[in-house]
């Protein structure tokens, strides 16, 4: 039975609307939302989804934090990891379903990525304080103990600390792509991850295609080469799209034999706009989804 003194609670944040669908594509503070991955698991709950994908920035440390409570909720918990990619320069990002959080070459890698991420983060801080903006690497990794540190934990830090007026303009100002105080990060190669991801057992998926601002032909080109690559899958579901972007990607899907995934890109806070499991208020994403990957990873393997 719902906790309604907890349900109101969590809907009066403005994460999530109480409806059933699934989420697989969310975030937790152990990379850059912030909620728990226990705190996700009830705000699951309260949401009525009946599985969710944990896929944090370059670590699954979340998923065994949030198994017990998701087992306890009676949710079906999918361990997952959202990898930070190079397609020839550009930034793409693949998402790691059903992957395995003991898999020594998964934790190995993801140890040397997040080894990357505190150099740049070092930078970023110091290109900060020479704008004269107070702010430590220090006093950040306090702030945001045991976890993977990413531009939008520190542009909160920044608009905790009243340093500017949102964490928006902390992005337009300072830290967002070609800002002043941007600093580029290694990134494994998008074929790399997929094979990372599939070493550990997981099904890939490439996020929120629509989001990188490809033309038609550089985005079929980009499909093209992942999908030989051995990509599985691709967002046809996410908090932005449109109806026209929805089935922009559900035919490249077809065409390619991809499978559907989809999720809201949930981060609490960070993205105040985006709700668990319903995006923007109509974002809706079926059980059937998870199923086509069930049965596809079955006949897999």
């Amino acid at each position: 039975m719902h906790d309604r003194k907890a349900s109101r609670k969590w809907e009066k944040k403005g994460y999530f609307m109480n409806t059933e669908c699934i989420d697989l594509h969310v975030h937790s503070t152990e990379s850059d939302g912030t909620l728990t991955p226990t705190e996700l698991v009830t705000a699951a709950k309260e949401a009525g989804l009946i599985a969710f994908a944990l896929t944090d920035h370059d670590t699954c440390q979340g998923v065994q934090k949030a198994q017990d409570a998701a087992k306890d909720a009676g949710i079906e918990l999918i361990p997952g990891i959202e990898l930070s990619t190079d397609y020839h320069g550009k930034e793409v990002h693949i998402v790691g379903l059903y992957v395995d959080p003991r898999n020594e070459l998964l934790l190995s890698r993801t140890m040397e990525y997040q080894k990357c991420r505190s150099t740049r983060n070092a930078r970023i801080v110091e290109a900060l304080q020479r704008e004269g903006l107070s702010i430590t690497m220090e006093a950040l990794e306090a702030e945001n103990p045991d976890c993977v540190i990413t531009r939008a934990n520190i542009a909160r830090f920044l608009y905790e600390h009243g340093q500017v007026n949102s964490v928006k303009e902390a992005f337009d100002r300072y830290i967002g792509d070609h800002c002043k105080c941007y600093v580029g990060r290694f990134k494994v190669a998008s074929t790399d991850a997929i094979a990372l991801i599939h070493a550990a057992g997981g099904t890939a998926i490439l996020a929120h295609p629509i989001l990188y601002g490809l033309g038609d032909t550089a985005l079929e080109k980009l499909v093209t080469e992942l999908t030989a690559a051995g990509l599985d899958g691709i967002e046809a579901l996410y908090s932005t799209y449109t109806k026209q972007d929805e089935m922009q990607i559900k035919r490249t899907a077809a065409q390619h034999h991809l499978l559907l995934s989809g999720g809201s890109d949930f981060h609490g806070a960070n993205k105040p706009d985006i709700r668990l499991g319903t995006g923007r208020g109509s974002l809706y994403i079926p059980y059937s989804v998870l199923t086509a990957i069930k049965e596809a990873r079955t006949a897999k393997h």
